[in-house]
């Protein structure tokens, strides 16, 4: 076992990882460990753009930003959250274009915008272009600029070093903490792929910036690593998830597989279209149709083929239509998302239309964190020296639906916020709280464990199993059959789960062990949405419950807080949250208790979602 020491530690180098790396190293000794090298991460698969009202293009202000963000987010979103998102949007774009990105730009010389879902001008009067963008490679070029000024700042970094635990003073599932009481994060255990060395990581503050959780479905644009790490080592130390009931369904995903074809083709012109050739979301946003939010475009087209009106031979699949637009406009714009339906489906977008259906795409919910970055250990109080950002994270800036392009705004406003908070702290801390006696013992014998196993369960068999019932019973529409069919599935397979063996015995570069470990964290994201989301008895957002159709403001206009407890354990102690939700779930050895906070509310009042 080595042990190292830094000021702050990040936990995952996509770009909210490297951008908070980027702001702490500028005060503190800072090191990065990412389970991928930095420019393989997620981020580079975000195409669109990111938002931010420029107005280079067209009038447009920091203020209709804000009210689409809490508008598009069915009104879960915290408003302070979001004011600061729109505000602190125009510095983040200048920052990257000073850092050297290449965005594409008006004959004038400025930045050039695009129009995107759910982005409108007076107060949703009119689609309104706000996406800045770099063709529909926006994420790429904005990984590759972040990892260039990294090295350029000796920011440090450990690759392919998984992170399998995270360190505290306080077991937060056991002990009854009084309100008000001081908990301190202090380090991290991470297991080095190419030694099968543990590594321990002692820190004065740590970001967890590890992405999403896509791949407790089978149909999804989330990468194979997308495993919700951060999000379940934090949920199995003690700490909430919040909202994670509400997962976005990204309307054009390439039918049967996923893959993701940006909403940036229906900014540039495209259009959805039934076996018909109707342009049916006219019927169902007649303002903004094509571009109205992701959660209503992707239940538009699943019912389209619900009802019969799907395209294609099984009649399971809607169709964009690009084949009105330029080809040189097309080649221009959006060379990658064409280049996909030539490779994976040999459509040719220039003539053909491009099969698409909703795909998982997003968590807006996640680890709880203030606007700082740091992480809330129930409604109100904060782990000292903890923060998150990005997709790990919920601010909560998204609500119950995120909009297009604040995914990667939301990654370099609350990266660099927590980056900078978090070197501030490390600044008042004289010296590095002490580790546990044995800081790695629980992941050595985790490891152990499953490396000793005989044969049983195969991995692939388990995961393959928990990705079909999410895809059938917890996609985009749900009832509380489907759900509660959904959780059974879950235990059954967690009970598998504890026979799971690997085939690779060894040290050296096990991904066999990791992919293990993974499932783990797969099966415990998977049970908390579950839960969420049979208790939340409304339809909001990107969380569509058929036996309850209607928004409820009166009963719901609340976020779920999910505290992981020991089944003997008292539930969480009254006054750590604000009020809780009537739903306990108990198994075998541990129970999930539902909890709630209040959303943050402050111009905006709630009303009836219209486009």
């Amino acid at each position: 076992m080595q042990t190292h020491q830094y000021d702050v530690v990040i936990v995952g180098a996509g770009g909210a990882g490297m951008r908070a790396a980027l702001e702490a190293s500028k005060e503190a000794r800072t090191a990065v460990i990412s389970k991928l090298y930095p420019t393989r991460s997620h981020t580079g698969a975000a195409q669109g753009g990111m938002a931010a009202a420029l107005a280079n293009v067209e009038d447009d202000n920091w203020e209709w930003h804000t009210f689409d963000t809490v508008k598009g987010g069915d009104y879960l979103v915290d408003q302070d959250a979001a004011e600061i998102l729109a505000k602190e949007a125009i510095d983040s774009v200048l920052d990257l274009e000073r850092m050297g990105l290449p965005f594409n730009r008006t004959p004038e010389g400025r930045i050039d915008q695009r129009r995107f879902g759910g982005h409108t001008r007076d107060h949703g009067q009119a689609a309104v272009r706000r996406a800045c963008y770099a063709a529909d490679r926006t994420g790429h070029m904005i990984l590759q600029t972040l990892y260039q000024n990294c090295v350029k700042q000796d920011v440090e970094f450990f690759n392919e070093f998984y992170v399998l635990d995270l360190l505290t003073d306080h077991d937060l599932t056991t002990e009854e903490l009084e309100d008000g009481a001081e908990v301190n994060a202090t380090g991290v255990v991470a297991y080095d792929l190419a030694s099968g060395e543990i590594h321990v990581f002692q820190a004065k503050a740590i970001i967890f910036a590890t992405g999403g959780a896509g791949k407790i479905f089978k149909t999804t644009s989330n990468a194979h690593t997308l495993t919700g790490d951060g999000m379940a080592l934090a949920y199995r130390r003690g700490l909430p998830l919040e909202d994670m009931e509400f997962f976005q369904f990204h309307p054009t995903g390439l039918a049967g597989l996923g893959i993701l074809l940006s909403e940036a083709a229906r900014g540039e012109g495209g259009i959805l279209r039934n076996s018909d050739g109707e342009r049916f979301m006219e019927r169902y946003a007649p303002t903004i149709k094509d571009l109205a939010p992701r959660d209503i475009v992707a239940r538009s087209m699943a019912n389209e083929v619900r009802e019969g009106r799907g395209a294609g031979p099984n009649k399971d699949y809607v169709l964009l239509d690009l084949t009105h637009l330029e080809p040189a406009h097309i080649d221009a714009k959006l060379p990658d998302i064409t280049e996909f339906a030539r490779t994976y489906l040999g459509i040719e977008p220039y003539t053909e239309p491009v099969p698409v259906f909703p795909t998982a795409h997003y968590a807006m919910g996640g680890v709880p964190t203030n606007v700082s970055g740091e992480v809330l250990r129930d409604g109100h109080n904060v782990v000292k020296g903890l923060y998150a950002a990005g997709e790990v994270a919920c601010v909560s800036v998204h609500g119950s639906n995120r909009l297009g392009t604040n995914s990667l705004l939301d990654i370099n406003v609350f990266g660099k916020r927590s980056g900078r908070s978090a070197a501030a702290y490390a600044k008042t801390v004289a010296q590095h709280l002490d580790l546990p006696e044995n800081p790695a013992a629980r992941v050595e014998a985790q490891l152990a464990e499953m490396r000793d196993r005989p044969d049983g369960d195969r991995v692939a068999d388990v995961r393959k199993a928990l990705q079909e019932t999410m895809d059938a019973n917890a996609q985009v529409f749900r009832t509380a059959d489907s759900l509660n069919q959904a959780l059974s599935d879950i235990r059954e397979l967690q009970q598998r789960y504890r026979n799971v063996s690997v085939q690779d015995k060894g040290k050296l570069f096990n991904t066999d062990l990791l992919e293990a470990i993974e499932l783990g964290f797969l099966l415990d994201i998977a049970e908390v949405t579950v839960v969420a989301a049979l208790n939340r008895k409304e339809s909001r957002g990107g969380h569509y419950r058929e036996d309850f159709p209607n928004r409820d403001d009166a009963n719901y206009m609340l976020h779920t807080m999910a505290y992981r407890r020991p089944t003997a354990a008292p539930d969480v102690a009254e006054g750590h949250v604000e009020g809780y939700f009537d739903h306990v779930e108990s198994f075998d050895d541990y129970k999930v208790v539902l909890g709630s906070k209040t959303v943050t509310q402050t111009r905006y009042e709630p009303m009836e979602r219209k486009y």
